[in-house]
């Protein structure tokens, strides 16, 4: 767990469709009509009325975000954040993965969300190397959050103890780096 001003950002093994938050994010595909991994278990949860409002969206590019209702999941939102596929990160797959973590952030900011929780985007099919996925994940929430200030909470949803383990390191990591000096 880190706490950055106001915020606590937390990893844990968990389901994301069955957390009771304000916003979940969806690792959604360009089409944003469902596919594997957590995205077809998001759809699957919210019920079919879900993807007739993605339907309504146009679909989305990569390292954008779209919102929709939650329908029948606990979370009053989901926000689809189409993550990059990892090619060997010659085709700014870093940068498009940040843009997917800040505007889904803007995304829960406009709707007046105070929680919300991420999954490891990029991390399953699309194969973003883990490590780098989870410094960008939290260096981009924590840069992203004095932008966002009514978020209060942040999940991230970990689909196993390696993943989580991943988290709670760089959690220790940051704890224990000293302050920045001003420039």
């Amino acid at each position: 767990m880190l706490t950055i001003g106001h915020c606590t950002l937390e990893a844990r093994i968990v389901d994301i469709t069955t957390l009771d938050v304000d916003a979940i994010v969806n690792a959604a595909n360009t089409s944003l009509l469902g596919g594997g991994g957590v995205d077809g278990a998001i759809h699957r949860a919210a019920g079919p009325d879900l993807l007739r409002e993605c339907e309504t969206l146009g679909g989305c590019v990569t390292g954008d975000a779209k919102i929709t209702g939650g329908h029948r999941l606990k979370a009053r939102h989901v926000v689809h954040a189409v993550g990059p596929v990892w090619h060997g990160g010659e085709r700014s797959e870093a940068e498009l993965l940040a843009a997917c973590y800040r505007r889904s952030l803007e995304l829960t900011r406009d709707a007046k969300a105070k929680s919300v929780a991420f999954p490891a985007i990029s991390c399953g099919v699309y194969r973003f190397p883990a490590d780098e996925a989870v410094r960008i994940a939290i260096q981009t929430v924590i840069d992203t959050l004095p932008h966002t200030p009514a978020v209060e909470h942040v999940i991230f949803a970990c689909f196993d103890e390696a993943m989580h383990a991943r988290y709670q390191s760089e959690f220790e990591r940051r704890l224990q780096a000293p302050p920045s000096k001003p420039a």
